[in-house]
């Protein structure tokens, strides 16, 4: 099965069971980056967005739009998942904010050039989607100057990863050339590609990229998704990294 039906079978059976386990945390630090909710005001990923046209790439309950329309930004969701736009809509309605749902993928998206002022997501479908097909879509949709924010899981984490004892390790379990799609389990289908390949791609459909930061647990933290890496090793190594990249004037 190919890496879209697949995330999209899972994320419809998972949905609810992953709004129960995350979704209050996610909605109390709604302006936060990744699994350790890292503020945005300690990393200034998005800045203002009041005024801006902003889509984001799989959306789930929309905590991340919700928030950036209380904040004036003209905010999009688009997942590819039924079920996780259900919990969107409740979540929207409730909030008494403007937000439009598409329910679509990533690397298909019903809008036309140069639509939005910012695209970004969590450990959305920038992650979950083949980099060869969202990236030179996310360039359509940008307006010159526009900014493509995103979060994701680093090489290091399935690189170290053993799946006996089923956590990463401190040593290297995989090879690190020749492997884009990970799979483990009943889970997602997750892209991670070598930085080399994103700046290839980056400069072949305009875009620039402005940042690349390494997200450490800040010290203390806890995380509702306690299966993603130990704690100890989250404070030695970068399990997350966000991306800003700019779109070319």
């Amino acid at each position: 099965m190919d890496a879209e039906h697949a995330n999209r079978r899972f994320w419809d059976s998972d949905a609810d069971a992953y709004q129960d386990r995350h979704g209050a945390r996610l909605q109390r630090a709604a302006r936060a980056w990744g699994v350790w909710r890292v503020p945005e005001a300690e990393l200034h990923v998005l800045g203002d967005v009041d005024g801006l046209d902003v889509l984001e790439l799989g959306c789930g309950a929309a905590q991340w739009s919700i928030m950036l329309a209380a904040d004036g930004a003209r905010a999009v969701g688009l997942d590819q998942s039924r079920a996780q736009l259900a919990h969107a809509r409740s979540a929207i309605e409730a909030a008494g904010v403007d937000v439009s749902l598409l329910l679509a993928s990533a690397t298909a998206v019903p809008a036309v050039n140069a639509s939005f002022d910012v695209v970004f997501c969590d450990h959305g479908a920038m992650s979950f989607c083949d980099p060869v097909r969202s990236v030179p879509e996310v360039a359509r949709l940008l307006r010159p100057g526009g900014l493509l924010a995103f979060c994701a899981t680093t090489p290091l984490v399935y690189l170290t990863y053993d799946a006996r004892r089923d956590r990463q390790t401190r040593r290297l379990r995989h090879r690190a050339f020749g492997r884009r799609e990970w799979r483990f389990g009943e889970g997602t289908a997750d892209f991670c590609v070598p930085t080399g390949e994103w700046l290839r791609l980056f400069h072949a459909h305009g875009l620039v990229p402005e940042d690349l930061i390494a997200v450490r647990a800040p010290k203390g933290a806890t995380t509702t998704f306690a299966d993603f890496v130990p704690y100890r090793w989250a404070r030695r190594w970068p399990a997350e990294q966000i991306w800003k990249v700019r779109k070319g004037a």
